[in-house]
């Protein structure tokens, strides 16, 4: 089975350079704002968010590859699910980054450490480093905000948690931005706690984009009911592709689950139709994504 129908090939090879452009720009980023970390714990907690950012793209790219390999004896089903196993890789590493920054700056902002922001030599001009820094901070949220607005409308007709999640977290980027301005400039002014305080609010916003990532790529890796894209509630072409199954086969049993983009069903009861009905008549749902079901089991119920 393809990763996506051929009438969205196109989109998906749209998604495939979008994330090769974040990867060029996000490096970059990482790059410029090594070289003016300094000793602000905001920057270096925007620094490892940049960082993180590469991980998304990444698992896209890798995951698109395994996608379109062939089943093969030891994996009869194909490689489908890749994409969320990857997709809860990168949600733990989010998860675990954002607790360490927590405890990092929270522990700095106990222990009052007050974090040093001298002048520096640019191009024979003697500067304060904190405006420096904020110039790279501004840099680094430009382009993930307008890549991340491009993925959005991709990630929707690809139905693609990995990309979709790596659009919201990059369109938001401006926050992380602002709080490292606002940590710095703070400083700058003398609130020395305001750096650690940014950089909590930085390592907050990396643990909840984990969190919410790992919560729905656990979901389809258990066999849950598919979820909306982007959140944990049921999704609502699931809910009806289920009714109309529970209508065709009365006192049957009709379970759902996600296999990467697609939706699976099984329908286990006493009296099985010698002819399924075809897979475009059981869709109900939005018509745009009919190519979701990809298909429906028939199992005898046991006593």
């Amino acid at each position: 089975m393809k990763p996506v129908p051929d009438h969205l090939q196109s989109d998906l090879k749209h998604a495939i350079r979008l994330e090769w452009w974040t990867l060029a720009w996000q490096t970059s980023i990482v790059v410029v704002m090594y070289f003016v970390l300094g000793s602000s714990q905001a920057m270096k907690s925007a620094w490892m968010e940049d960082l993180l950012g590469l991980v998304p793209a990444g698992i896209f790219l890798l995951s698109v590859h395994f996608e379109r390999q062939p089943p093969t004896p030891k994996f009869p089903f194909g490689f489908l699910r890749v994409n969320s196993l990857a997709f809860l890789a990168s949600a733990s590493v989010l998860v675990f980054m954002g607790a360490y920054l927590l405890y990092d700056s929270v522990s700095k902002l106990i222990a009052m450490e007050h974090p040093t922001l001298g002048p520096i030599t640019l191009f024979g001009e003697t500067i304060w480093i904190g405006w420096v820094m904020m110039a790279a901070l501004a840099y680094s949220v430009i382009p993930p905000v307008i890549i991340g607005r491009l993925k959005q409308p991709v990630s929707k007709r690809l139905r693609d948690k990995v990309l979709h999640t790596d659009a919201l977290m990059q369109k938001a980027d401006w926050m992380t931005g602002l709080a490292g301005i606002l940590g710095v400039s703070g400083v700058g002014f003398g609130f020395w706690w305001a750096d650690s305080v940014a950089a909590a609010l930085i390592a907050l916003d990396i643990a909840h984009d984990g969190l919410r990532a790992a919560r729905v790529a656990i979901a389809e890796l258990s066999d849950g009911m598919p979820r909306e894209l982007g959140g944990t509630k049921i999704d609502k072409d699931a809910k009806a592709l289920k009714s109309v199954l529970e209508k065709r086969h009365p006192g049957s049993e009709v379970r759902l689950r996600e296999t990467g983009r697609f939706i699976a069903a099984q329908v286990t009861g006493p009296h099985l139709p010698d002819e399924p009905a075809p897979l475009e008549d059981l869709w109900t749902g939005d018509p745009a994504y009919s190519w979701r079901l990809a298909n429906v089991s028939y199992a005898p119920k046991r006593d």
